[in-house]
C-alpha cells in the first residue's frame, strides 16, 4: 500500500501548507489592523497638538507675530488634506519650536489666567506625537516586512491593497516644551 501512504503524505503536507498560509494571512490582517489603530492614534494626537496651538494663538498671550504664525501653522495642519499632511504637521512642529524658541514665550504663557494648564496640555501634546508616529511607523515596517516574504506575495496573501505608507514628519518639539523637568512645571 505505497500508494495510500504517499496519498496521506500529501494530504499532511498540504494540510500543514494551508495552515502555515491561514495563519500568515491572519498575522498580516492582524498587523493591518494595528496599522489602522495606530494611524487613529496619530490623528487624533496630531489634531490634539494642532487645536491646542491654534487655542494659544488665539488666545492674546503671545505677541502678535508669534500668534499669526502659530495660527496659520496649526489651521494648515487642521485643514491639510491627506497627501498634504506631512508636510502641513512638519510647519506646525517648525513654528512651535520658532514660537518657544525661548522659555520667556512659555513663562508668558503660564502667567495668563488658566496658561498653566494650556502649557501643560501643549507641552504633553508635543510630546505624544514622536511617540504616536513611532508605533505607526512600526506597524507599517513590520506590515511592509511581512509583505515582502515570497510566501505572501506568491499566494497573493496581502490581496490588492496598497502596501501600508510610514507617516514622516519634521516631530522634534521645542526643547521647552520636550523638557520634563522644568522647574515652572508643576
Amino acid at each position: 500500500m505505497p500508494t495510500l501512504t504517499t496519498v496521506i503524505w500529501i494530504v499532511v503536507a498540504l494540510a500543514l501548507v494551508g495552515v502555515y498560509l491561514s495563519w500568515t494571512a491572519g498575522r498580516l490582517d492582524r498587523l493591518h489592523a494595528r496599522i489602522d489603530a495606530a494611524k487613529a492614534a496619530l490623528d487624533a494626537t496630531l489634531l490634539r497638538r494642532a487645536s491646542i496651538a491654534q487655542e494659544l494663538a488665539t488666545a492674546g498671550v503671545l505677541d502678535p507675530a508669534a500668534s499669526m504664525v502659530l495660527y496659520q501653522a496649526a489651521h494648515g495642519a487642521r485643514q491639510a488634506e491627506e497627501e498634504q499632511r506631512e508636510v502641513a504637521e512638519s510647519e506646525l512642529s517648525q513654528a512651535l519650536r520658532a514660537v518657544f524658541a525661548e522659555s520667556a514665550q512659555l513663562e508668558a504663557v503660564r502667567e495668563a489666567p488658566g496658561g498653566h494648564e494650556t502649557a501643560s496640555e501643549l507641552s504633553a501634546a508635543v510630546r505624544r506625537v514622536p511617540m504616536a508616529r513611532r508605533f505607526h511607523n512600526d506597524a507599517v515596517r513590520a506590515a511592509r516586512a511581512l509583505r515582502s516574504h515570497r510566501t505572501v506575495r506568491w499566494f497573493r496573501l496581502a490581496g490588492h491593497a496598497q502596501p501600508p505608507l510610514a507617516f514622516e514628519m519634521d516631530d522634534e518639539p521645542p526643547p521647552v516644551l520636550a523638557d520634563r523637568g522644568h522647574p515652572s512645571q508643576g
